[in-house]
């Protein structure tokens, strides 16, 4: 009969070699259960292995331990143990198994909230994606981190995975909560674009029926889309969910009206229908957000004088778009200055701003650069689509598919073409 110190005898002796780790893998699978049945004494005997050498045997081990409910006294162990060995297993070893490493990564974050420390997880995560995931992959990891980033505020750590394209999903409601998550992150950053990018997946993913993740990500797609473009489309893309399409503008009618009262123009109207309905977006946590809605009114109003005011008074500028003071509307286009929203330039003596043009000329090495580098990606990107056409176009259920639909029709059906016509 196997024993823990036999079996931690055979992964100290079969890590080396690719053949050795196919064996040990048997060997710890025939003994999954084993481990099991043993896993409350078992932490000790990981003291006897290195997780850089004895990553398969170490996981199994590990996994077993964290099989079961553990109290905070445990959970604050269990972390520190977790924490090493996701920064230091080697991931030819781990992806021999992955759904025991996915178990203890989520193991590891339920521990990490558990005692309320998010941003204790938040590296080793980042460690573990990396070390499970192809290119272009999406594993069912990547939400758990973005998660952890949120939580702990670590918003910059989450957008070092934001910025990989994802071709491949393991779960759809892996995708769902990446993108969810990765546009509330963007969110917090300020990154708007890539938000409106990751919000728009969520809200026109296909879905039966909806959900209420679909539902957040809607109203916080519409927030962005005002902050950002300055407006909002009711029409939602052709290719969006019939259930969304039904039922998202009328679960979320606060936003789209305050949409309609944005398209206004009118500072008075916009404050004075948000602040009706605070409640309801304070309860949403979208509070913030709208603010910054508001404040993009006043960018936009700023914006517009640009195209027809070559030089305007810092006074001028408050009395049309209904700041307080000309200091407000100094700091507001100090600001969009500062972002580049604008080109401008303000005389601090007589208080003038002058508007200019756009100072970019496009024949800059950065710029010729960063145009190569979108078409190469939009190459890539026209690659990938062709291939998966090309997949799709030869898949057994989709040309069944395809078939029962030509059945409906029938040449019978449609009058036959005339043989000449008479003018």
């Amino acid at each position: 009969m196997a024993t823990v110190e036999s079996l931690v005898a055979q992964i100290q002796g079969l890590s080396s070699s690719a053949g050795d780790l196919s064996l040990l893998l048997t060997h710890l699978k025939q003994a999954d259960e084993f481990l099991h049945n043993e896993s409350t004494r078992l932490l000790p005997f990981l003291e006897q292995l290195d997780p850089t050498l004895h990553s398969l045997g170490y996981l199994y081990i590990l996994e077993a331990c964290t099989s079961w409910p553990v109290t905070n006294e445990q959970a604050r162990r269990l972390v520190l143990i977790l924490s090493r060995f996701l920064t230091s297993c080697v991931a030819d070893q781990i992806r021999l198994a992955p759904e025991k490493f996915i178990s203890v990564c989520k193991s590891f974050k339920d521990q990490v909230l558990m005692l309320e420390a998010p941003i204790r997880g938040v590296l080793p995560l980042l460690e573990a994606v990396k070390k499970l995931r192809s290119s272009e992959h999406l594993t069912t990891l990547h939400p758990d981190f973005l998660q952890l980033c949120l939580l702990a505020k670590c918003y910059k750590t989450g957008l070092s995975i934001l910025e990989d394209d994802i071709f491949e999903v393991d779960q759809p409601r892996d995708f769902y909560l990446y993108c969810y998550y990765g546009g509330m992150i963007c969110i917090g950053q300020k990154r708007f674009q890539k938000a409106l990018e990751l919000l728009q997946n969520v809200v026109t993913a296909p879905m039966s029926s909806i959900n209420a993740i679909a539902v957040e990500a809607f109203k916080k797609y519409v927030l962005v889309s005002l902050i950002y473009n300055g407006q909002f489309s009711t029409s939602l893309p052709k290719y969006t969910s019939s259930a969304a399409q039904r039922n998202l503008k009328t679960i979320c009618q606060p936003y789209i009206e305050l949409a309609n009262t944005y398209s206004i123009g009118k500072i008075s109207e916009l404050e004075s229908y948000i602040q009706t309905n605070r409640e309801k977006f304070d309860s949403d946590n979208n509070l913030g957000l709208v603010k910054q809605v508001v404040s993009s009114m006043y960018k936009r109003n700023i914006q517009r004088l640009t195209q027809t005011y070559l030089t305007l008074s810092l006074q001028d500028i408050a009395n049309t778009v209904q700041l307080s003071s000309p200091k407000e509307a100094e700091m507001h286009v100090l600001q969009m200055i500062q972002d580049g929203e604008i080109y401008a330039t303000i005389n601090q003596r007589d208080g003038m701003v002058r508007f200019l043009e756009d100072p970019e000329q496009y024949k800059t090495c950065e710029m010729i650069e960063h145009i190569d580098s979108s078409i190469q990606r939009i190459m890539t990107l026209s690659k990938k689509l062709t291939a998966m056409d090309e997949l799709i176009s030869c898949d057994p259920s989709y040309l069944a598919k395809v078939g029962r639909e030509r059945q409906r029709f029938d040449f019978d059906d449609f009058d036959p073409v005339p043989q000449k016509f008479n003018i």
